[in-house]
């Protein structure tokens, strides 16, 4: 994947990821600028998604840490490099702990 690809893709998902928020009956706010995702909760805390270009990788940074995401083209998601667990999924996990309440990111 080259450099104009992976920003299209990633860039894909971030609108992506603003249609799911938007869906929701919460009061999260987020904001995006410069290719960086920011969602912020009621307490403050934020999950930041943005891009590695050099990396060719999506990283999160949550208050429990920071992931990095793949994407596998066989099955044409961004998948977390330990573990293999798919990045809405991930997202879903990260949301709902911030949240303290289920934030569902997985889509219908």
């Amino acid at each position: 994947m080259d450099e104009s690809e992976f920003n299209q893709r990633v860039d894909s998902v971030i609108e992506l990821i603003e249609e799911r928020l938007d869906e929701l009956d919460t009061d999260l706010d987020y904001d995006s600028a410069g290719g960086i995702l920011t969602i912020e909760f009621e307490d403050g805390s934020k999950v930041i998604i943005n891009r590695q270009a050099p990396l060719k990788q999506i990283w999160v940074a949550t208050k429990s840490g920071g992931f990095h995401f793949n994407h596998n083209a066989e099955v044409d998601s961004w998948l977390k490099d330990d573990d293999g667990t798919e990045l809405f999924a991930a997202l879903t996990k990260y949301c709902s702990e911030h949240a303290g309440d289920t934030v569902d990111l997985m889509g219908s």
